[in-house]
């Protein structure tokens, strides 16, 4: 593993990620970390969020499908460590389902899992970033609709929805400084995608519509995140940040 960037002005600063446990936000944990951040997420998986949590890591449990509970943990994280100057909208499930099954019940289960969530959370925490006098709002997209991706139409269409939100958002909240953007991931190997697609076969095909032959690390989508979060990014907002390897 190459060796990567420190950013001196995420230091001492306090960073709030959803769906913080395992995969891709697991990793965005451990990187502030690293980088000297105050950091608290947000998860359902109780003991996955033990083993992450350390001097400079603490978390909540919580569904983020009910927003009420977000808000109560989102505060409990606030008196513990001060208000956000960094939020990661990253929760989120792309479980496969035909678009024949799907139920007006299931199709809003979707919405509320991928989306709903972002925007409460940011509604919670920009006034604090507002008192502050600015902030960064990285959400977590996915370029399967980019590419026409089938076999999960709500998961597509709610993260399609994460791109208007980003936009409107770094729009309503530019005045105060607050930057607004998004990271659109390709086929990122978590655990979970092994577990449930990665086949050999699968892998050529994928390689072969990527530009670039190496497969895609958690740790890259960590390191876009912690650009955006930066000061090095004082000037970056209402855009798209492929990780995606050159997909097409």
């Amino acid at each position: 593993m190459p060796d990567f960037a420190i950013y001196p002005s995420l230091k001492d600063k306090t960073v709030i990620i959803s769906g913080g446990a395992q995969g891709i936000g697991a990793e965005i944990v451990k990187a502030f970390a690293a980088q000297g951040a105050r950091v608290g997420f947000l998860d359902l998986d109780e003991t996955s969020s033990k083993a992450l949590a350390s001097d400079n890591v603490t978390y909540e449990i919580c569904d983020l499908r009910d927003i009420d509970a977000m808000k109560s943990a989102l505060g409990k994280l606030k008196d513990r460590l001060g208000g956000a100057d960094v939020l990661v909208n990253n929760a989120a499930r792309d479980d496969r389902h035909d678009w024949k099954d799907v139920t007006p019940e299931y199709w809003d289960e979707r919405q509320n899992t991928n989306l709903r969530h972002m925007f409460f959370a940011i509604q919670t925490v920009a006034p604090d970033m507002i008192a502050k006098g600015g902030g960064s709002i990285i959400n977590m997209g996915s370029n399967s609709w980019w590419e026409a991706g089938g076999g999960f139409p709500a998961y597509t269409t709610a993260k399609a929805a994460v791109h208007g939100l980003t936009r409107t958002m770094a729009r309503d909240l530019g005045d105060h400084r607050i930057r607004v953007n998004t990271v659109v991931p390709g086929w990122v190997m978590t655990e979970r995608q092994k577990d449930l697609w990665v086949t050999p076969d699968a892998i050529e095909a994928h390689r072969a519509r990527q530009c670039l032959p190496d497969l895609i690390e958690p740790v890259y989508l960590a390191r876009m995140v912690l650009f955006l979060a930066s000061d090095d990014a004082a000037m970056c907002s209402a855009n798209n940040y492929m990780v995606e390897a050159g997909s097409i």
